[in-house]
C-alpha cells in the first residue's frame, strides 16, 4: 500500500536513493534510469531520491543531473515524489543545483550539511536556508556525520524547523536515541536514512525510510512500514529480519552504490555495473555474496 504525501509525510514513506545508471562508455544512461525509476515506483516506492551520493553525485555535472531529473519526472512524476539532491560544500554551487533542479521539474530537494570544510552551526544554518531561499520547492535535511564531517546540533535543527520550505530529514547519524529528542523539539518529518534502523526509527517517530536496498526489496519495506503502522509490529519485525541479509550484503561494507548496482545488475534491472571513478565495480568474490543474499530471500 502507498501512502500519498501529506503535511506529516511530505515526501512519501518509501523512497530510494536512486543509482544513476552508465553506459559502458561512462555516459548517463537515461533510457535505464526511466526504465529503473518505473520499476520502484510499481514496486512499492512513492517516492525517488536522484542525485545523491548512491546517484554518485559527486561524479555527474549539472546538465547530467538536471537531465535526470527531468527524464525520471516525465516518467513517474504523477505517482512518486521526486526529490533532487541539491547540496555540497559551496553554497553558490547548492543554490545552482536546487534552482536547475526546480527548473527541471523536481519536486522537492535533499539538502546535505556542507562537508569536508567543516562549518560551524551557524555556518550550517546560513548554508542550508540560502538554499532553501532559492526555490520554491519543500527541503529534506540531510545529515550524515559519517561523510559529512558535521552533525546538526539540536538547537540547528530547532532553528531550521522554523523555516517554511524545510519540512523534513534524512537521518543518517545512526542515533536514533538523539533523533527522538530531535523529534520531540521540532515538526519536522523524521525519515530513516539507513536500512538497517528502519525499524528503529519508526519505533521513535520516524515516518519513512530513504533507502539503498530498496533496489531490490522494496516491496518487502513496504510491507514492513504497512505492518508497523497497522500495529503488527511482530509481523513487521519478522519481516525486516527475512532481509537482513540482503541489506548486510549492500551496505555491510560501506560500499552502498558499488553493491547495489552488482544486484540490479545481477537482477536485469541495470544493464551493467558501470560506475564512475573512484568508485570501482564489485569483485567476482562480492558480486557472488550479493547473489547469495538475493537468493536467500528468493530474488535469484
Amino acid at each position: 500500500m502507498v501512502l500519498p504525501s501529506t503535511q506529516t509525510r511530505p515526501f512519501g514513506t518509501l523512497l530510494t536513493a536512486m543509482v544513476t545508471p552508465f553506459a559502458t562508455d561512462g555516459t548517463v544512461d537515461l533510457e535505464a534510469a526511466v526504465t529503473l525509476a518505473v520499476h520502484l515506483v510499481d514496486n512499492g516506492h512513492d517516492g525517488l531520491v536522484l542525485n545523491g551520493t548512491t546517484g554518485e553525485s559527486p561524479t555527474t555535472h549539472a546538465p547530467e543531473k538536471a537531465d535526470l531529473v527531468r527524464a525520471v519526472v516525465d516518467a513517474v512524476g504523477d505517482r512518486a515524489v521526486i526529490v533532487a539532491g541539491a547540496g555540497s560544500n559551496d553554497t553558490d554551487h547548492s543554490i545552482r543545483m536546487a534552482e536547475q533542479s526546480a527548473e527541471a521539474g523536481a519536486h522537492g530537494l535533499l539538502v546535505v550539511n556542507p562537508y569536508y570544510s567543516r562549518p560551524s552551526q551557524e555556518g550550517i544554518y546560513q548554508h542550508t536556508v540560502a538554499i532553501a531561499d532559492s526555490t520554491d520547492l519543500p527541503v529534506m535535511l540531510y545529515d550524515i556525520p559519517g561523510r559529512s564531517g558535521v552533525r546538526l546540533a539540536p538547537q540547528t535543527y530547532e532553528r531550521l524547523s522554523a523555516h517554511e520550505k524545510i519540512v523534513a530529514v534524512k537521518d543518517a547519524t545512526g542515533d536514533v536515541y538523539a533523533a527522538a529528542g530531535n523529534m520531540r523539539r521540532t515538526d519536522l518529518a523524521w525519515y530513516s536514512g539507513d536500512d538497517s534502523l528502519f525499524l528503529a526509527f519508526l519505533a521513535h517517530g520516524a515516518v519513512g525510510l530513504v533507502s539503498v536496498v530498496g533496489h531490490v526489496v522494496g516491496p518487502r519495506l513496504a510491507a514492513i512500514g504497512d505492518a508497523f503502522r497497522s500495529g503488527d509490529h511482530n509481523g513487521a519485525a519478522t519481516q525486516f529480519s527475512a532481509i537482513i541479509p540482503v541489506i548486510d550484503a549492500i551496505m555491510g561494507a560501506g560500499f552502498g552504490v558499488v553493491m547495489v548496482k552488482a544486484a540490479l545488475a545481477e537482477l536485469g534491472l541495470i544493464p551493467n555495473m558501470s560506475l564512475r571513478l573512484p568508485q570501482v565495480a564489485a569483485t567476482r568474490a562480492e558480486v557472488a555474496l550479493v547473489r547469495e543474499a538475493l537468493g536467500g530471500v528468493g530474488l535469484v
